[in-house]
């Protein structure tokens, strides 16, 4: 039984929701369930993005916005954006010239002991304190995500 940790990025939520057209939703839709639910974990901040990318980009009312969040956080384990967190995410940004806000994201995984962290938008294969970060779209999927996909029924 696999008990690796997996987050997901904000794209990967936005996807989800159809935002970036039907063939990537499907595909999106497919992975999340081959992933087991139980080991998903999505940090704080990607609720946020998400709430933000819902109402300026795709133009839904704040309120629907909101349902689609708490949609998301009834459905998966939320992980805080705790000062720790935003320490590590200082260190993260300043040593491997990353945003902040992507930083926070890969902090929060390493906080809640997650193996990967799935992205379109981070570099492929990057590794930090133990979470790695791979792209579910890639060609050649990452060997972990490979391993969790071939493991699940």
């Amino acid at each position: 039984m696999n008990t690796m940790r997996v987050a997901l990025d904000t794209n990967i939520l936005v996807y989800a929701e159809g935002l970036n057209g039907l063939i990537k939703k499907q595909a999106t839709l497919e992975l999340m369930q081959k992933l087991p639910q139980d080991l998903i974990v999505l940090p704080a901040q990607t609720l946020g993005e998400l709430f933000n990318v819902l109402v300026r980009k795709a133009v839904r009312s704040p309120e629907e916005a909101r349902s689609s969040v708490l949609s998301w956080s009834d459905s998966y384990d939320v992980t805080d954006t705790t000062a720790k967190v935003v320490i590590a995410a200082t260190d993260l940004a300043s040593q491997h010239r990353l945003g902040i806000w992507d930083s926070v994201i890969l902090a929060a995984a390493a906080e809640a002991g997650c193996r990967l962290l799935l992205s379109e938008d981070m570099q492929d294969g990057f590794t930090w304190t133990g979470v790695t970060v791979a792209n579910p779209f890639a060609a050649t999927p990452h060997p972990l995500l490979d391993a969790i996909l071939q493991s699940t029924p």
